[in-house]
């Protein structure tokens, strides 16, 4: 017998245990005194007998209804008071524990991420093999971190981790310990980690994954009277102690944590070695990684081998998370079943990648006017595009409305780009700033749908001269880090002077990409013209249809 097993589970169902074990003794006790009942009954006279006899249905129905209310409003009490409504169900966390196993996501399923998928086998070698570890004297991995964007496969990579090592795995999100009342997190963290521990004992280790870390492990700051801060601070404190604190044993635990958020956003208690001595930086996959996941995906289905081309469509997704490919891939079903066909081929992949990229088209009937008015804005974002924007690749243009848009110009990248120079941040701008170009060389005045494209041109300017350094006047640094107090109301440490300047840049960035702009514009007078009229008559061009008009003045990509 294993008592280890017998001590785990006392521990954690010690109530459950003395309740059954009062049960068994007050039903050991009943029937002890029905059979002292039924020996005095035998020696009793007849008489007292038969009395007995007569009122015993009454009586025996009057204790069991009785008993059975006041046990149902006892009980009904108990939990409403100490579980519900008290305490214990502020600072108690109901997360039941899954064994590695049962998740069922092995190495082979983690597909798109290579690189994080070594990093997170080598964790995996070490949990295993931790009696090596110690025989070397080397301690076993505290905390493992996983940053990257969303929609790359970190909350799928922590399952394979926990499949493969076949530990207990505990799944928790960041915003379930923080809560209105000071202390309620730091006590959901203590009972997590004791839960956690006994397991470990059981078990001989324990996975806590928490999503979504930074909502409880954001950099510490003092509390401006709300008790918010201080319940997060508090709730951080006690994660930091469980993970590397004053404790009687040290349990093989191991925290795998997920965020989306900046890692310079973490408390730097939290990130340093000895609690997250493992970082894994889950990424958006490259041309190879998503070859494969659509291969992977596409097994699950029935699609045309002949029209779907594997390799062009990881060559067009670029950008696009394993979640992105997922969601294609399952949105394409859809569409194949609605079009009643049997197979996935490429026209259902492609519609399914416009649904995502673009939006559902909407049942709104727009005037001729307000067409030839959309037609010269998307007509202007192309132009710019395709002549001087050699890194995107104009794949449509709609005036049809989806989404919040009135039309749509899509873009993609022709290739992965980890770092924007002066020139492709430059040239962002410039396809911003086309459709207003573009309506005013052809209206003579523009609409409120330049509104979004000036949001994003100035974002641009504005971080290209504050934060790197690539205004005109030649002002160097992050004035963003410094400007940071202005916004709580306290004094700015940059000088109105310098403002005046960076701002200056800034508008001479956007009069620079305007002025290039128009210009081109003015020369593609006729293609612009054509183009919008195009639209207008189609509502939709696609890709082949936008290069036979671009080929038929002569135009080629730069």
């Amino acid at each position: 017998m294993d008592w280890r097993k017998i001590r785990f589970y006392f521990k954690l169902y010690w109530i459950r245990i003395l309740v059954i074990t009062g049960i068994i003794t007050l039903i050991i006790s009943l029937v002890i005194v029905l059979i002292k009942g039924v020996k005095a009954w035998n020696e009793a006279e007849s008489y007292l007998r038969q009395t007995q006899l007569a009122s015993l249905p009454l009586q025996m129905f009057s204790w069991g209804v009785m008993g059975v209310i006041q046990a149902i409003v006892f009980s009904y009490m108990y939990y409403w008071m100490f579980f519900k409504r008290g305490a214990q169900s502020f600072s108690q966390t109901a997360k039941k524990s899954i064994a590695g196993e049962e998740l069922g996501i092995t190495w082979k399923d983690v597909i798109g991420m290579e690189e994080a998928k070594q990093e997170a086998y080598e964790v995996v070698n070490l949990i295993k093999d931790r009696a090596q570890l110690q025989q070397i004297g080397g301690k076993i991995l505290r905390g493992l971190l996983m940053l990257g964007p969303p929609g790359c496969g970190k909350t799928y990579l922590a399952k394979a981790i926990a499949t493969e090592s076949r530990l207990p795995f505990i799944s928790m999100s960041g915003s379930e310990f923080v809560e209105m009342f000071v202390g309620v997190g730091a006590g959901r963290i203590r009972s997590l980690f004791k839960r956690a521990n006994m397991l470990a004992e059981l078990h001989g280790g324990c996975l806590i994954f928490i999503d979504e870390i930074d909502a409880v492990g954001a950099q510490r700051v003092l509390d401006g009277g709300s008790g918010g801060t201080s319940e997060r601070n508090t709730t951080l404190n006690q994660l930091l102690v469980e993970m590397d604190g004053l404790k009687e044993k040290d349990s093989n635990i191991v925290i795998i944590g997920a965020t989306n958020a900046p890692e310079k956003i973490l408390d730097p208690a939290l990130l340093r070695p000895g609690r997250f001595d493992r970082k894994i930086y889950v990424d958006k996959p490259n041309l190879e990684d998503r070859e494969k996941l659509f291969k992977y995906y596409l097994n699950d289905v029935k699609y045309d081998s002949n029209s779907v081309k594997i390799d062009r469509l990881a060559r067009i997704s670029v950008g696009s998370s394993p979640a992105d490919v997922a969601n294609v891939v399952r949105e394409a079903a859809l569409i194949a079943i609605r079009n009643k066909c049997s197979l996935i081929s490429m026209k259902e992949i492609d519609e399914a990648r416009e649904r995502i990229a673009l939006g559902i088209k909407r049942r709104v009937k727009m005037s001729q006017k307000e067409k030839l008015q959309t037609a010269y804005h998307e007509a202007g974002h192309a132009i710019v595009t395709y002549l001087l924007v050699p890194t995107k690749d104009v794949f449509k243009i709609t005036i049809t409305p989806r989404g919040h848009t009135g039309g749509v110009t899509w873009v993609p990248e022709i290739n992965e780009k980890f770092i924007e120079d002066q020139y492709e941040l430059l040239n962002d701008i410039k396809i911003a700033l086309g459709s207003f170009a573009a309506e005013k060389l052809k209206l003579g005045f523009t609409t409120a749908g330049v509104g979004g494209d000036f949001a994003q041109a100035l974002s641009t300017a504005h971080n290209m001269v504050w934060r790197i350094g690539m205004g005109k006047s030649g002002l160097i640094g992050d004035f963003h880090i410094l400007d940071r107090n202005s916004f709580a109301g306290s004094t700015s440490y940059i000088s109105e002077e310098t403002k005046k300047i960076l701002d200056e840049d800034v508008q001479e960035i956007l009069r620079g990409c305007l002025k290039e702009v128009s210009e081109l514009l003015k020369k593609e007078d006729d293609l612009l013209e054509r183009l919008a009229r195009e639209l207008v008559a189609k509502e939709e061009l696609n890709y082949d249809e936008i290069e036979a008009v671009f080929k038929s003045f002569g135009k080629s990509r730069p």
